[in-house]
């Protein structure tokens, strides 16, 4: 992108609204009542032909002191200072408030860019406010309605002579979803060293992490940890994340995108409509991820809502490392650890061998450990297996435990092939594929998590008739015509 834009102002003045019309997506979470945004959201924003990054601020509050709202004023303000063009947005209908004047004050200081739009500006209702923000002294405000997407012109006037000055640093970015499912052809099937090697993460194309968790695991706090710096809003109060926030990193020389997402508690618990569209946004960026990492709290790990969070990612279809934390204030470590394992195996049997690690946010201990289990994960999920190999692994699995026989009618297996990777997804052709229980598909898929070598990546089999290809499959044959004899005469032979 050519230049960054970051958007600052008091609290519920529109400025998460406007994040969202420039990026063309419902990205930041949007509500009535002020003090929704509190981290720092970056995202690619078009605006005609100007392509850039824009930041979505928290509301600027007047408090300099550890409380949250003064945590969340010096991220805006850290903002403020990484940015190239300041957006300092007014609430037209509102006015201009004595918090404007002293935010003004601030950023002819801090940012060499200002930008000044008076926000909510349609109808006659907000034409007094336009005016009396020139008493501002940052220039002739624009008038914006952001929910409406009314002034965006006049925005792209004032940022167009700005553009050109940054242009020459220029650099496109492509930050798509990441490849699933992703089909083999029948060489590739055959022979997987004779294809494509594994996607490696690159600059183009970091590889996309989310950490999950409930309230107050230590998320936040291990991605400043990864990130080195206090990029996201922490304390010990829970709950402070509401965004999904996704952040570019070099982890040890890897490229990553890492997504950080709000606590997820019992459905039955979360209430307010703000929680709702936080809770979703976080299962959006699981589906968003390739490797999910699942942050649980070493007081109480293993939870019902952290089984069902390892559960939801494991049906995604995404890689998942699970991340103990607070292991620096565990005393009886290897008593601990001894119990986490034995509690892992036999509350999470899908993810059978996933990686368990134990780390420390707040010191950074088991950080490597960590970033080693992610990219182990992340080449299990690609994993491809041979056609000779699965039927030679087939053969072995039969004759140790023959299918069953439902109702009398012998099912025969004969033959296997890697469909998919990204998860590695399998095709067994056999007859009746409808009588093979549920058991017996538990048995293939974990000796094809034991044999290849393939621990906590989920497993996708599919069995399959190889009379399901016929399109006169189940069709009744059609019965001569009554009247046929009638019209037609008999049919001599």
């Amino acid at each position: 992108m050519s230049f960054t834009l970051a958007i600052v102002g008091r609290p519920n003045v529109g400025k998460s609204t406007l994040f969202n019309r420039l990026v063309g997506k419902r990205l930041a979470l949007v509500d009535d009542q002020p003090g929704v945004t509190r981290d720092l959201r970056e995202g690619a924003a078009r605006l005609a032909d100007l392509r850039f990054t824009v930041v979505d601020t928290a509301g600027l509050e007047e408090v300099t002191d550890d409380s949250l709202q003064g945590r969340m004023r010096r991220l805006t303000e850290r903002a403020v200072d990484m940015a190239d063009i300041c957006l300092f947005m007014v609430d037209a209908r509102v006015g201009i408030t004595p918090s404007d004047l002293v935010f003004a004050d601030i950023l002819r200081k801090r940012a060499a860019h200002v930008i000044l739009a008076a926000n909510k500006a349609e109808g006659k209702a907000g034409e007094s406010g336009v005016l009396e923000a020139y008493s501002l002294g940052l220039g002739d405000p624009i008038s914006l309605s952001a929910e409406h997407g009314e002034g965006l012109h006049d925005l792209y006037v004032a940022l167009q002579p700005l553009a050109d000055g940054f242009a020459e640093r220029a650099a496109e970015e492509a930050e798509e979803a990441p490849d699933t499912d992703l089909e083999l052809t029948e060489e590739e099937a055959e022979d997987p060293e004779a294809a494509a090697p594994i996607p490696m993460p690159s600059r183009k194309r970091p590889l996309q992490v989310a950490v999950v968790g409930r309230p107050n695991a230590g998320k936040s706090t291990l991605i400043n940890q990864i990130l080195g710096e206090d990029r996201l809003l922490t304390g010990p109060e829970a709950g402070i994340t509401r965004d999904a926030i996704s952040l570019g990193t070099d982890w040890n020389g890897v490229p990553m995108r890492i997504f950080d997402t709000a606590g997820m508690r019992k459905k039955a618990k979360v209430q307010e409509k703000l929680e709702k569209l936080s809770v979703s946004d976080g299962l959006r960026a699981v589906k968003f991820a390739e490797v999910v990492v699942v942050l649980l709290d070493a007081a109480i790990p293993f939870e019902q809502q952290d089984l069902r969070i390892a559960d939801l990612a494991e049906r995604e279809g995404r890689a998942v490392v699970v991340a103990v934390n607070k292991w620096d204030v565990e005393e009886d470590r290897q008593g601990k650890l001894k119990a986490l394992k034995e509690a892992f195996e036999r509350l999470l049997p899908q993810l059978r061998g996933a990686p368990l690690i134990t780390v420390s946010a707040k010191t950074g201990r088991g950080l490597d450990r960590l970033h080693e289990a992610v990219m182990r994960a992340y080449e299990t999920w690609n994993r491809r297996v041979s056609t000779a190999q699965l039927n030679r692994w087939l053969s072995g699995m039969m004759e140790a435990h023959p299918p069953p026989a439902p109702q009398g009618k012998r099912i025969k297996l004969r033959y296997m092939t890697q469909a998919k990777t990204r998860p590695p997804g399998f095709v067994v052709m056999c007859s009746h594929p409808d009588k093979i229980p549920e058991s017996y598909t538990r048995y293939l898929v974990n000796g094809l998590r034991l044999d290849f070598d393939m621990p906590g990546t989920p497993i996708r089999l599919y069995m399959r008739g190889q009379n399901e290809a016929n399109p006169y499959k189940g069709r009744k044959k059609a019965q001569p015509s009554r009247l046929r004899k009638h019209v037609e005469g008999r049919r001599k032979d």
